[in-house]
C-alpha cells in the first residue's frame, strides 16, 4: 500500500461537517477526540512507569559489589537469569502501550456518497481505534503487575539468600 496523502481525508471531514457545523456532530467527535486524548495521556503514562520499573528491576544486575541486592554473575547465574526474566513482561507492556499510541484514526472516504455515510465512517474509525488502544492498555496494565511482582519476588528472594 502505497502513501495516501491525508488532504482526502480532510476534504471528506470538510463535506460532512457542513457549513456550518452541525453541533450534535461537533459534540460527538469531541467526546471521541477526549476519549482517544485520555487513553493517549493513559498509554504515555504506562511508557513512563514502565521505564522507571526497568531502570529499577535492573539494579541486582547493576548495583556495586556488595550491596545489598548486587548479583556477580559468574557465582549466581540463575538469580541474573531471573532478573533478566522478570524484566520482560516489562518490556512486553512497552510494546503494547507503544503500539497503542502508534494507533491512528484513519478512515477511508472512497466510495462513500453524502454526509450520513462519511459521519458513520469516520466515527466507527475512531470507535475501532479507541477499543483497540484500550484493550491494548488493559493488556499492557497486566503485564506490568506481573513484572512488578516478579521483580519483588526476585528481590526477596536474592535478600533472603544473601542473608543464609
Amino acid at each position: 500500500m502505497g502513501f495516501l496523502s491525508f488532504r482526502t481525508r480532510l476534504r471528506a471531514f470538510q463535506t460532512m461537517r457542513c457549513d456550518p457545523p452541525d453541533p450534535g456532530f461537533i459534540a460527538d467527535l469531541e467526546f471521541l477526540e477526549n476519549r482517544d486524548l485520555d487513553l493517549s495521556v493513559r498509554l504515555g503514562a504506562m511508557l513512563g512507569f514502565n521505564a522507571l520499573l526497568i531502570t529499577i528491576g535492573t539494579h541486582p544486575i547493576s548495583a556495586s559489589p556488595g550491596a545489598p541486592l548486587s548479583l556477580d554473575a559468574p557465582s549466581q547465574p540463575g538469580f541474573v537469569l531471573a532478573n533478566l526474566a522478570a524484566l520482560m513482561p516489562l518490556v512486553i507492556s512497552c510494546a503494547l502501550a507503544l503500539r497503542a499510541m502508534l494507533l491512528g484514526e484513519e478512515f477511508d472516504a472512497d466510495g462513500l456518497d453524502g454526509d450520513a455515510a462519511l459521519r458513520q465512517r469516520l466515527f466507527a474509525t475512531f470507535i475501532r481505534s479507541i477499543d483497540a488502544q484500550a484493550r491494548l492498555l488493559y493488556h499492557a496494565v497486566r503485564w506490568t503487575l506481573v513484572g512488578g511482582v516478579l521483580n519483588l519476588l526476585l528481590w526477596a528472594a536474592i535478600l533472603y539468600a544473601k542473608m543464609h
